[in-house]
């Protein structure tokens, strides 16, 4: 169970954002806690000197299909990094498990063939209070984490080239 709240982090500790492009892939399955995650995202983005102009939203319609979203958009835009928003809640089934561990390999996946960050910001929690605490309640908000991570993914890919 997290600790600490999601959304606090040393703001001199983000590069900014100024010129960099990113995705934003949103699973509209549970949207109202994987829209509160995207919108944290693109905040914290916009808060980091993103232009809003160089942030592309688009919306998927649910978490197992984030990883073919995302790789739309590398394929078809110029995002410099790709965050990846969806929520699971574990249920009755086994399905939890398959769209868990398959929109997980997915991002690996992504993450290394197209030598780019792709962010996972993929809620998995047993119940839709714990999700609601993530997605802007008591515990802040993943997207803003989210955001943050790949902000440093692409000002790490850019100090080593």
């Amino acid at each position: 169970m997290a600790t600490k709240n999601l959304s606090e982090y040393d703001l001199a500790s983000v590069p900014s954002a100024e010129g960099m492009k990113f995705g934003i892939v949103v699973a509209e399955w549970n949207y109202e806690i994987t829209g509160a995650l995207a919108q944290g995202a693109m905040d914290t983005l916009i808060k980091h000197g993103a232009n809003e102009s160089d942030i592309t939203l688009k919306h998927v319609p649910g978490t197992f299909e984030l990883p073919l979203g995302g790789q739309f958009l590398a394929e078809y835009t110029h995002a410099d990094a790709i965050i990846l928003i969806g929520c699971v809640i574990q249920g009755d089934t086994r399905h939890f498990d398959f769209i868990c561990d398959g929109v997980t390999q997915g991002t690996t996946q992504l993450n290394l063939k197209y030598n780019k960050p792709f962010i996972f910001g993929v809620l998995t929690t047993n119940t839709e209070q714990q999700a609601l605490d993530r997605a802007g309640g008591r515990l802040g908000n993943k997207g803003d984490e989210a955001a943050v991570t790949a902000i440093k993914m692409v000002a790490l890919k850019d100090e080593l080239k």
